[in-house]
């Protein structure tokens, strides 16, 4: 039997959202390995001028992120969907390992498996400094 990750598509406004908040939830952990289930073995990205493809790549790029980008905290927010297809836009807080603190802003576009395993992510995103009391997340 193949793995699935629920919802499945087609996508309707509430398991899109769900989709949405689950993903939120599991980059919250900062888990790589947790994280990197929720993508096809041979799921394909490009993450800002990355270009990954599977689940072992995804899992490394994760855990350097996730190395250099310390007290992470993110916040997505479903932009549109339609069968297979779901699109959000996010916004997340780190600092470096000298203290300096940014917010990552971006979008992000899915495309998802029969199994509801993500497939292919296209991520654009721009960092911006920020001082320790401007953080909202």
């Amino acid at each position: 039997m193949s793995e699935q990750r629920h919802p499945l598509p087609p996508f309707n406004e509430a398991t899109a959202i769900q989709k949405v908040q689950a993903a939120e939830d599991a980059w919250n952990t900062c888990d790589a390995k947790k994280v990197s289930q929720a993508y096809s073995l041979d799921s394909r990205w490009r993450n800002r001028a990355e270009f990954i493809e599977g689940r072992a790549q995804i899992e490394a790029f994760l855990t350097r992120k996730w190395q250099k980008e310390l007290s992470y905290k993110l916040k997505k927010t479903l932009w549109g969907y339609t069968d297979n297809r779901i699109s959000v836009t996010f916004e997340y807080e780190w600092h470096d390992d000298s203290g300096n603190w940014f917010r990552s802003y971006g979008n992000e576009l899915w495309e998802f498996d029969k199994n509801g395993l993500m497939a292919h992510r296209i991520a654009s995103i721009n960092d911006a400094p920020i001082k320790p009391e401007e953080r909202r997340l």
